[in-house]
């Protein structure tokens, strides 16, 4: 909607993409990725509705080094997090995940944002 935040999520991290709306706003060309987890998607390369979630079963070794590229140099260098999906902070069972460890990000402190 016009005037709302922009929000996708890659391996589980809600980033805030709104200061790059002519990407991934309404009729831009990444707006299949936002509202997500496309993790696969941006592994892959593919808006293809099918790639447009957080599975990563069957990825290639070279598609799961450029989603970590991709998650490191474009999306945690460009875009503040303000958040995890539940696939991220929750076990299967909804349990807390113990092992969760929030991203460092250069431009943000965690500790201000929680």
């Amino acid at each position: 909607q016009e005037g709302q935040p922009i929000y996708l999520a890659v391996k589980g991290v809600v980033f805030d993409v709104t200061s790059g709306k002519e990407f991934y706003g309404k009729g831009a060309p990444y707006n299949a990725l936002a509202g997500k987890d496309s993790t696969r998607g941006v592994a892959k390369m593919s808006l293809d509705p099918a790639d447009l979630t957080h599975d990563t079963t069957g990825l290639t070794e070279e598609e799961l080094k450029s989603l970590d590229d991709i998650f490191n140099n474009v999306y945690k260098a460009k875009y503040p997090i303000v958040g995890y999906t539940s696939r991220r902070i929750l076990n299967e069972d909804g349990s807390p995940n113990l092992d969760f460890k929030p991203e460092d990000q250069p431009h943000f402190s965690i500790k201000d944002e929680f």
